[in-house]
C-alpha cells in the first residue's frame, strides 16, 4: 500500500513538473515582447531564431551570440510596392525562418527595425504566436550585463517557411488612406516621424509638413529610457489624450513605411486595438501621387481663414441660393464696424466677450438674438489678423460649443485689395419675409458649454498630465502659480501683420520653453486676451489639453 501511494505520488509530482514547465518557460514573454533575461535561457535552443536587424556595421561591432544578422531593406528592393510573395518567401528562408520555430528580433534598442521585420512576417503568414521582439534590445542587454560577440554566427540552415496567406487586413493602399485623412472622426492617422518633420523643419520631399489630420505619435514616444517598450497602461493613456481612440479604424504611415511599424506594433499587440493597418508607402507615396495631394504644416490650419473663403461661403451668391453654414462675428468697435465691413457681418465688440467671460449662459442669449447660430462656423473679424480681442472671442465661442471656430487673418486693407467691397450699411438681422430673402435670422442660440477651455480655479482641472503655466504677456504676472510655469509671450508666436510665424517656429519656440505636447496646458495673463492668444496658436499647432485661466 506504501508503495502505491510513493508511486502515485511520484505520478503527481511528475505530472506537477511537466505542466510546470511550458509555465517556467513562459516566465519574460508578454505577448509578443520578450526580456533578455528570457533570450539569454534560451540561446542554445535549437527551436529559438534570433534575428539580428541592426545595420550591418552594429551587427559587426557586436551581437548576440548566435543571432543571425538580417537587413530589412532588402524586403524594399522593388520600390515602394515592396518585395513579390515568391522572393520574399526565399528571403525568409534565407534567414533560416521555419514555421515551427519561435522568431525573436531585435534592434540596437527603441528604434523601428525590429518592429518593421516582425510586421513584414506577420503580413506574410507567420504565425503572431511565434513572432517575438526583444524587448530593450541590443542596447537593455548589454545593460544587464549579457554576452556579446564580434563573431559571425554560421549561416542557418535553409528554413522551410512558405508564404500560404497574406495578412491584408494590416495593409492599407492610398485609395482607401486618402478617404480616411478627411474622415478623422472615423480613422485616426499616426504618424510616427518626429515634430520637426511633422511641423516642417524638415523637408525631405518637395514638400514640407505631413498629411492632413496626421496625429503627431514619435516613434520615441513609445518607448521608456531603457529602450524598452512602455507599458500597456502608458500606451493606453496616451493614445487616449492624442484622441486616437479603440474604435476607430487607425492607420499608421511615417516617411516611408518602417518607423510607422512602431505605433503598429505597440497598438496592434501591446494594447490590443482591434483594427490597425499600417501604410507602407506612406508620405513618399503621398506626394507622388499625380494628383499634388494637399500637405499640412500646421495640424488645425483651418480655424484661420482667408479673404478669397469668406468672401465666397460667407458672400452674397451662397447666401443667395443655399442655406449658409457661416456666422462672420466682427468685434471691432461700433464705430469702426459703422465705417466699413465684410457684407453679412454681426457685429458684437470685443467688451461683450470680456465682460462675459465668467457668464458664458449671458453671452449665448446675446449672440442668439444678434444672429450668431451655434450650428454653423463662427468666423471672428478683428480687422487685423490674430488679435487678443479676436482670440477671446475664438476661446469664448468654443466655451460656448459653437460647431466650428475660426479667426479671419486678412486685414480689412486686403479685402479691399483683392477688390471686395465694404459697406456701411447694418446688417438686418430678422425674420426672412420673402424666398431668398438675405436677412439673417435672429435664433435661440443652442450651445453646449464645455467643460475646462476658460477655468477660474487652476486646481479644478486634472489632465493626464501635469500641468504647465504658460504665461502669455510681456511679462509673468505678480500672482504666482503653483506648479511648473514657463514664459511664452503671445507676441513671440506672430508675425508683424498679426498671422501666426510659421509652425516649424513655433515649434522651437515652443520646445526652447519648455512646452511639452504631454501636459494640461493652461495659459495665463493679467490681460484675458494674451492668453487666448496663446490659447489659439496651440490649437493651431495641434496640443491637445488646452485651458485659458481667468485671473
Amino acid at each position: 500500500m506504501v508503495k502505491v501511494l510513493r508511486y502515485c505520488f511520484l505520478l503527481v509530482v511528475a505530472g506537477c513538473l511537466l505542466l510546470a514547465h511550458p509555465l517556467m518557460a513562459a516566465e519574460g514573454i508578454t505577448g509578443n515582447l520578450v526580456n533578455v533575461n528570457w533570450l539569454e535561457k534560451q540561446l542554445k535552443n535549437a527551436d529559438v531564431l534570433i534575428l539580428d536587424a541592426s545595420p550591418a556595421q552594429i551587427y559587426t561591432a557586436q551581437h548576440i551570440p548566435g543571432a543571425v544578422s538580417v537587413n530589412i531593406y532588402d524586403l524594399f528592393a522593388y520600390g515602394l510596392g515592396g518585395m513579390p510573395v515568391a522572393q520574399a518567401e526565399q528571403l525568409y528562408q534565407s534567414w533560416g525562418i521555419s514555421s515551427g520555430k519561435k522568431i525573436v528580433m531585435y534592434d540596437p534598442g527603441g528604434t523601428m527595425l525590429a518592429t518593421r521585420l516582425f510586421f513584414s512576417l506577420y503580413y506574410h503568414g507567420f504565425p503572431a504566436e511565434n513572432l517575438l521582439i526583444l524587448d530593450g534590445g541590443l542596447f537593455k542587454w548589454q545593460k544587464e550585463g549579457l554576452p556579446v560577440t564580434k563573431d559571425t554566427a554560421p549561416a542557418p540552415k535553409r528554413g522551410s517557411f512558405t508564404i500560404k496567406k497574406l495578412h491584408e487586413d494590416v495593409k492599407v493602399e492610398l485609395p482607401e488612406f486618402l478617404t480616411a485623412s478627411g474622415d478623422p472622426v472615423n480613422s485616426a492617422l499616426v504618424e510616427a516621424l518626429g515634430a520637426d518633420w511633422h511641423f516642417g523643419e524638415v523637408q525631405a520631399f518637395n514638400k514640407a509638413g505631413h498629411i492632413p489630420n496626421g496625429i503627431l505619435a514619435p516613434s520615441a514616444d513609445f518607448f521608456n529610457p531603457d529602450r524598452t517598450f512602455k507599458s500597456p497602461e502608458a500606451i493606453r493613456s496616451m493614445l487616449t489624450y492624442l484622441g486616437i481612440r479603440r474604435e476607430q479604424q487607425i492607420y499608421t504611415y511615417c516617411g516611408g513605411g518602417v518607423a510607422a511599424s512602431v505605433p503598429f506594433f505597440a497598438l496592434k499587440f501591446i494594447v490590443n486595438y482591434p483594427r490597425v493597418k499600417l501604410y507602407p508607402e506612406s508620405e513618399m507615396g503621398w506626394v507622388s501621387d499625380d494628383r499634388d495631394l494637399p500637405y499640412w504644416t500646421f495640424d488645425a490650419p483651418f480655424i484661420m481663414r482667408e479673404t478669397n473663403w469668406l468672401q465666397f461661403w460667407g458672400g452674397q451668391r451662397i447666401r443667395t441660393f443655399m442655406d449658409t453654414r457661416v456666422s462672420i462675428v466682427d468685434v471691432r468697435p461700433a464705430g469702426a464696424f459703422n465705417q466699413g465691413h465684410v457684407p453679412f457681418a454681426l457685429n458684437i465688440p470685443a467688451d461683450v466677450f470680456k465682460s462675459n467671460i465668467t457668464t458664458p449662459d449671458k453671452l449665448a442669449d446675446i449672440l442668439g438674438p444678434a444672429g450668431v447660430n451655434a450650428s454653423n462656423e463662427a468666423v471672428v473679424i478683428s480687422g487685423a489678423g490674430l488679435t487678443k480681442d479676436s482670440a477671446l472671442a475664438f476661446v469664448m465661442l468654443e466655451k460656448l460649443g459653437q460647431k466650428k471656430v475660426s479667426v479671419f487673418m486678412d486685414s480689412m486693407d486686403k479685402w479691399a485689395q483683392l477688390g471686395y467691397s465694404v459697406t456701411k450699411d447694418a446688417t438686418v438681422v430678422a425674420p426672412p419675409k420673402v424666398p431668398h430673402d438675405l436677412s439673417i435670422p435672429p435664433t435661440t442660440y443652442h450651445g453646449n458649454v464645455r467643460k475646462g477651455v476658460i477655468i477660474a480655479d487652476p486646481m479644478s482641472t486634472q489632465g493626464s498630465y501635469p500641468k504647465i503655466f504658460i504665461a502669455s504677456g510681456k511679462n509673468v504676472p505678480a500672482k504666482a502659480q503653483d506648479g511648473n510655469v514657463v514664459h511664452v509671450p503671445y507676441t513671440d508666436l506672430l508675425n508683424a501683420d498679426g498671422t501666426p510665424k510659421a509652425a516649424k517656429d513655433i515649434w522651437k519656440i515652443l520646445a526652447k520653453a519648455g512646452v511639452s505636447r504631454y501636459a494640461e496646458l493652461v495659459c495665463f495673463s493679467d490681460d484675458p486676451g494674451e492668453a487666448a492668444v496663446n490659447y489659439f496658436i496651440l490649437r493651431l499647432m495641434g496640443y491637445p489639453d488646452l485651458k485659458v485661466l481667468v485671473m
